[in-house]
């Protein structure tokens, strides 16, 4: 698996204190991206590990995974390494490790994985087919179409939505799109717009005037609330 970084954080990508694992490769290049040095496959700064090693570190790193804690994978986009990560993933299972996942949620592989994932998290850019193309190369189909499974069997979920000023600030058209499932076992987490990773560009960063207000986060808390839908803070 080629790796990027590794680290602890407490409670940002999942319960308790996690090792968190970035992943390299991403078939995402959204604009914002605070990882941008992770979205080539090939960087010469990844570093390569066989699917053992890593398990045997994180067994070696078990102590520290207090309070509901356990290993969580990112990216990039996890899902670009899936038969590795889907290998790790069962070792895991196994040994009781409890597992997290932050996907952007378009891979087809990313169904299979999930089924050995204990905490699943689901970035969702944008609700608006041609404007996700604009912003993340992409189209978001196979998000909607991921979504709507887990929807559909009730499977627990962690949806987070980058809010951006000038690409996606408006709340009514995530929240008339998600309030036509059963969104019983999510939750929904606003991200709001920074520039941590504006220096990792090699090429032009194109967002300007990008940061939000609190009262923008606060318009989107009270408009999924009002529609019925669950709202956390990490």
């Amino acid at each position: 698996m080629k790796i990027l970084q590794k680290g602890f954080n407490y409670s940002q990508d999942g319960p308790g204190n996690r090792l968190v694992y970035h992943l390299q490769g991403c078939n995402f290049a959204c604009k914002w991206c605070s990882n941008a040095d992770s979205i080539p496959r090939e960087n010469p700064n990844a570093k390569e590990y066989d699917v053992k090693e890593i398990f045997d570190e994180i067994m070696r790193s078990r102590m520290m995974f207090f309070d509901g804690g356990g290993v969580t994978f990112t990216g990039g986009e996890v899902c670009v390494q899936a038969e590795e990560l889907l290998e790790l993933l069962k070792l895991l299972k196994e040994n009781g490790i409890h597992t997290a996942i932050e996907t952007n949620g378009s891979f087809e592989s990313l169904r299979s994985v999930a089924e050995y994932v204990d905490y699943l998290i689901v970035d969702m850019k944008h609700y608006d087919e041609s404007e996700h193309k604009k912003w993340v190369g992409a189209s978001n189909k196979s998000v909607k179409d991921n979504l709507e499974y887990f929807f559909l069997i009730g499977r627990q979920i962690h949806i987070r939505i980058p809010v951006i000023n000038g690409v996606n600030n408006d709340p009514r058209g995530f929240a008339d799109y998600f309030k036509g499932f059963d969104t019983s076992n999510a939750v929904f987490e606003f991200l709001a717009y920074h520039e941590y990773g504006k220096d990792k560009w090699q090429g032009k960063y194109e967002i300007e005037n990008g940061f939000i207000s609190p009262e923008v986060i606060k318009k989107f808390r009270d408009t999924f609330e009002n529609f019925g839908l669950k709202t956390v803070v990490t």
